[in-house]
């Protein structure tokens, strides 16, 4: 059961992120219960709060978007419908119809797309879906809010009399209109309408010589304005019929307002749900400006906000096209307080509102702006004690006031809290008032609660470095500009760079080394040490950057080295299986060159065959038997390998020529023996001579010999003598 002060929500700017939230919802009820939003008391209901911002989020990516929520508020009529025999007006109805068929197309859409929205469609599934509304209102109300003829037969009878009546009247008036202006008794204007009714526009001087009723006079008195007698009588019959009308429509209104009243509860139903979806949708619509996710919500206690973003500070600065800096910050049952300290203006508060109001929005069903690899758990109270507190109405002074706080957070603080503190102590004397807030922080300590507190405070400092799961941090400051860099750094307090900021902004050195005498040498030397070891940490951040740097060009490169080193082991063995497919045609060939010779001498065809076929089956028996798509496929890369090494060949070839065009000193070329390791010369493959005759060699490959002319072989190895 969370509780949460409304002090809390004000001293983390809770508000100003639901008046966002409300300004992103397109219903008037949607905005007013966005501006309600209050963290959830239980658990589950949370979650699904969350999964269902998250799923609206997911919509504005995919391509099912979620249809159209919005609605006119029917809380005029919800409210009328509950008085007995009351009776709406013919445009509440429309609103009605409306509202019902905005509902039945979501609800139909959720149901149908439940894979991508469950959590939205469990929501939905709460929620009746009828037509019979609509089929009742659209029976009697057309399209744009009129009454229609077949509402009932009675007032589709009325309707057709005043339809016939209207028409004697533009009759009669026509008729009287064209007599009396050929005698010349009207005015230019001719007709005019009074009380909604058609009248001629006489002369004055003329007005006792038209029959009918006088119903006005322009402002000279020039023109009298007369119904002709004709039209009167058809007028009044209209005005008979126009008073049945509206009685009629009276008596409809009144019974279909009682075929509507037993639906209330579902329209009250159906608006409740519909201003539900309209604030997950303003919820979504913020989480998309902050880059909102959801973080792993965990049982363990540990609290780690990875990359997070204070978000108002967020939209400030993306509307001043200015840098937020993110905070990474990580609280655990081994380091459950952190106390930051460093100089003024260097983001403290900044760092401490970040964490509490991520925590507030994320347990309010809203979506926070961290790195998607963060975790939390939730807490079951949040005290926080930020900013200037002074009670006008109570008459207290700051510190009187921040003691009555510290005494709340003594009475609520347990291992389920946590605890936000900006500038702990302050407001007394410093030796007591630290003291004090040394007592405070260990009793916290003691209590297994989880904080984050500020502080100039050296003994809070010492203290947060003696207690083992207590660590210190500080907001990082350039040791050159002394600018602050608005980056929090755990395990080690900050200086508060009190002499070095005097000096940068122009304070007499003679002044600072007066000052530096007033107070303790120990605590100079102490924040001097604190300055040192953080400009220290400053360049070990810079040096640690450089290094991940390179570490991650270095990796970048033994990939690209590896795939490279792929790629040509690939080739090699493409080469290798070409080479050797190349050699065994060439075996194959010096066969049927044996056999076509032994044929040539004996002139045996039935050997010949016989040979011939021995080759062929001895071949076919290593063949492995493939698919059409197999041959088709080994075939297309073969052609590929082929290309390729023909490309390369053709640079080789190339090259030597070049090389043959130069003039060079032509060596003696060795008379070649036999046992010499020789090859030809556009060849790479290196047999030895078995035999010489005449101007030919017979060269012995291991697995074939092959006769080659010695003007077509080059020495590789004499052989010894």
């Amino acid at each position: 059961m969370i509780s949460i002060t409304e002090k809390t929500l004000q001293d983390l700017q809770f508000p100003t992120v639901l008046e966002t939230i409300s300004d992103g919802c397109n219903t008037d009820i949607g905005k007013e219960k966005a501006l309600q939003i209050k963290p959830f008391r239980g658990k589950e209901e949370l979650m699904q709060a969350l999964m269902q911002t998250s799923e609206y989020v997911s919509s504005f990516q995919n391509n099912n978007a979620i249809p159209n929520h919005g609605f006119d508020a029917i809380t005029h009529e919800i409210k009328f419908l509950a008085i007995e025999d009351s009776f709406l007006e013919v445009g509440s109805f429309r609103k009605i119809a409306n509202l019902s068929a905005t509902t039945n197309i979501l609800l139909n859409f959720l149901k149908k797309f439940d894979d991508y929205y469950p959590n939205l469609n469990t929501r939905a599934s709460r929620v009746e879906l009828t037509k019979d509304i609509i089929t009742a209102i659209d029976a009697i109300v057309d399209k744009y809010g009129e009454i229609k003829d077949n509402a009932s037969p009675a007032l589709a009878g009325i309707r057709q009399n005043m339809n016939l009546v209207r028409g004697k009247v533009n009759q009669s008036f026509g008729v009287a209109l064209t007599q009396y202006n050929s005698l010349g008794y009207l005015d230019d204007i001719k007709e005019s309408f009074v009380q909604n009714r058609r009248v001629l526009a006489v002369l004055a001087m003329y007005r006792r010589k038209v029959k009918g009723s006088i119903l006005g006079s322009s402002k000279t008195g020039s023109i009298a304005y007369i119904e002709p007698e004709a039209t009167l009588k058809y007028s009044r019959e209209l005005a008979n019929l126009e008073y049945e009308e509206k009685e009629e429509i009276t008596r409809i209104l009144k019974n279909l307002s009682n075929v509507i009243r037993p639906y209330l509860p579902l329209l009250v139903e159906y608006q409740d749900f519909l201003s539900d979806i309209d604030v997950v949708a303003g919820k979504a619509k913020y989480a998309n400006r902050i880059n909102g996710i959801l973080p792993t919500i965990t049982e363990e206690r540990r609290l780690f906000f990875r990359e997070a973003y204070h978000p108002i500070l967020y939209l400030n600065n993306k509307q001043k096209k200015e840098v937020t800096y993110p905070q990474t910050i990580e609280l655990k049952q081994e380091n459950r307080i952190i106390v930051i300290s460093g100089p003024n203006a260097g983001g403290k508060t900044i760092s401490l509102k970040t964490v509490g109001l991520l925590q507030l929005m994320l347990q309010s069903g809203i979506l926070i702006p961290v790195h998607e690899r963060s975790e939390t758990f939730l807490f079951d109270r949040i005290l926080t004690d930020i900013g200037d507190n002074q009670s006008i109405e109570n008459h207290l002074s700051t510190y009187s006031y921040r003691l009555k706080n510290m005494n709340y957070f003594l009475k609520k603080c347990n291992r389920k809290t946590m605890f936000l503190i900006d500038e702990f102590g302050t407001g007394s004397d410093p030796e007591l008032g630290g003291a004090l807030a040394e007592i405070f922080l260990e009793e916290f300590y003691h209590r297994e609660a989880f904080g984050i507190i500020t502080t100039h405070y050296s003994n809070l400092k010492i203290l947060a470095n003696e207690l083992p799961y207590a660590t210190n941090a500080n907001m990082m400051f350039d040791e050159k500009s002394l600018e602050p860099m608005y980056k929090l750094a755990l395990g080690q307090a900050g200086s508060s760079f009190t002499f070095e900021v005097a000096q940068k902004n122009g304070i007499p050195f003679g002044l600072i080394n007066r000052a530096k005498k007033k107070i303790e040498v120990g605590k100079v030397r102490f924040d001097k040490t604190i300055a040192t070891l953080q400009k220290e940490r400053s360049k070990l951040e810079k040096t640690s950057l450089n290094l991940k740097e390179e570490e991650t060009r270095a990796r970048e490169e033994s990939k690209k080295m590896e795939n490279i080193n792929t790629k040509i082991q690939q080739k090699l063995e493409s080469y290798q299986e070409l080479y050797d497919s190349n050699q065994k045609i060439i075996y194959i060939g010096q066969k049927i060159d044996d056999i076509a010779e032994k044929y040539f001498n004996n002139k045996n065809k039935k050997e010949l065959i016989g040979e011939f076929l021995k080759i062929v089956e001895i071949e076919n028996s290593k063949r492995k038997k493939a698919t059409p798509k197999e041959v088709k496929a080994k075939v297309e890369k073969q052609k590929e390998i082929i290309a390729e090494v023909q490309v390369k060949v053709e640079e080789i070839r190339k090259e030597k020529k070049e090389k043959k065009l130069k003039p060079v000193i032509e060596k003696p070329k060795p008379i070649l023996k036999v046992g010499d390791r020789v090859r030809m010369l556009d060849g790479r493959s290196v047999g030895s001579i078995d035999l010489i005759e005449k101007n030919k060699a017979t060269v012995n490959y291991g697995i074939f010999t092959s006769k080659v002319s010695l003007d077509e072989l080059e020495l590789v190895e004499a052989v010894k003598k």
